[in-house]
């Protein structure tokens, strides 16, 4: 699998997304940034951060399934997917939010339990492959959206985003009442009816991302090489109904061991081969967050990595190219850094060091909390106090551009989604602990020959 991976996958759906440039809002929506000076601590900074990005999964998700809406535009324009499209990946990091706003105390826990049953009962409802969730569905009926033209069926990559999430929220609701104890029954069919193995393409000893039962396996997507799809690997060697060989892992994920590399950037090490890298051996900084919103880094290892080595020296390389700023761009600096795949001035890029296009993207840093915390405060701090404008109702705004005087005020629920997670778990573990309690998910890292710290 070449680096292209989810950023350029998206790129396909928003090949045809023309993004005006809003360059002001209006005044009221300045508030949204709180007036934040130097007289807010830390701790006020990030709970505001956190409830903000919460909202967007709580307030602004589409009502019929309570679930993530792909895209929340707030000056109302809707180019390509309508309001009631819903994103299964972005679907699991929301419900993982979810578990922040019980926790903070944005909302209680018996409101959680009753949105995320109202979930349940769509998800059970909805179009499956194999057990295996589309990108998109619509949020109305349940039936497949397209994500492209041959993206007609199964996304195995978005279903163990899904799945991670709802594996962490049936951790913390195992031992509660009875109506919690329904819901844990759910989410334990819906993990076992999960065919990990089908997508193995009759028997390869690799993952295929897609499958389709017009389009077969058309797409064509064998996952292997370091990319963000560490946990479909790890949950589909977990599942105790449906699960993958180690083989499967070793020779497709790892590629016989062609995976690790010995590069340095920035004077970090690399640790894996980021796969057909050309200017920069590095990728999008979504590749640190997505698999690690519940697996914990912490102490993870195997033959290849040092995970936390892994994802922390990747924070510090955006962190340190954006100190060096070698395409001069404005803004760029030790308070205002990150580059991920994000809205762009032109429809959807995967920024990257080697792709940099003089857009940042919040979430870049404010994922990163856990490993780069004084830098991404020093990210977060200047974002509140000093570039309100980029501050809308679920927080940051998804991309800027300081050089081109660009931004737009919209969002997107897998860049929205790791924000409170990641904060949350720089700030307390909670995530991470739930997820890696999980007795499956424990007898799958075994299987595949990890080391892990459980907190």
């Amino acid at each position: 699998m070449k680096i292209s991976h989810l950023y350029k996958v998206h790129f396909v759906a928003f090949l045809l997304l023309l993004i005006g440039c809003n360059k002001g809002i209006k005044n009221n929506q300045k508030t949204y940034a709180a007036s934040v000076d130097n007289e807010w601590s830390d701790e006020e900074l990030l709970n505001l951060i956190q409830k903000q990005t919460f909202n967007y999964f709580w307030e602004g998700a589409e009502p019929n399934s309570g679930m993530a809406r792909e895209r929340l535009h707030t000056d109302d324009v809707y180019p390509t997917s309508p309001k009631n499209t819903v994103t299964i990946g972005g679907s699991g990091f929301g419900v993982m939010a979810i578990l922040v706003g019980i926790e903070r105390g944005f909302i209680t826990r018996d409101e959680a339990l009753n949105r995320y049953l109202k979930i349940m009962d769509f998800l059970e409802k909805s179009d499956r492959f194999h057990g295996v969730w589309p990108h998109w569905l619509n949020g109305e009926t349940g039936k497949i959206v397209p994500f492209s033209k041959k993206d007609t069926g199964g996304d195995l990559v978005e279903t163990a985003f899904l799945v991670q999430g709802l594996l962490t929220v049936s951790e913390y609701f195992k031992d509660g009442n009875e109506k919690e104890k329904e819901l844990t029954a759910k989410i334990d069919k819906l993990w076992k009816a999960v065919e990990w193995n089908w997508y193995t393409k009759n028997g390869e000893d690799v993952l295929y991302w897609h499958w389709s039962p017009t389009d077969g396996w058309d797409m064509d997507f064998p996952v292997g090489g370091y990319n963000e799809c560490l946990i479909m690997y790890v949950l589909a060697a977990a599942s105790p109904t449906h699960p993958i060989e180690p083989s499967v892992y070793h020779k497709g994920w790892a590629r016989k061991g062609a995976i690790v590399s010995k590069e340095k950037f920035y004077g970090e090490d690399l640790v894996l081969d980021y796969y057909e890298h050309d200017e920069a051996p590095v990728g999008p900084l979504f590749w640190a967050h997505y698999s690690y919103l519940g697996l914990n880094p912490k102490g993870l290892s195997d033959q290849y990595a040092d995970y936390w080595k892994l994802v922390q020296n990747q924070a510090k390389i955006h962190y340190k190219y954006a100190v060096d700023n070698p395409k001069n761009y404005k803004g760029y600096g030790d308070s205002l850094w990150g580059l991920t795949s994000s809205y762009s001035i032109k429809g959807y890029k995967g920024h990257r060091p080697g792709n940099d296009l003089g857009v940042i993207s919040p979430t870049a840093a404010l994922s990163s909390f856990p490993y780069t915390p004084k830098e991404s405060m020093q990210m977060l701090r200047n974002l509140y106090k000093n570039h309100d404008s980029l501050i809308g109702k679920y927080g940051p705004y998804d991309a800027f551009s300081l050089e081109y005087n660009w931004y737009v005020p919209r969002y997107l629920a897998i860049d929205q989604g790791p924000i409170p997670v990641m904060i949350e778990n720089y700030r307390t573990g909670l995530l991470w602990k739930l997820f890696m309690q999980n007795k499956d998910v424990q007898n799958g890292l075994d299987k595949l020959g990890f080391k892990y710290e459980l907190i």
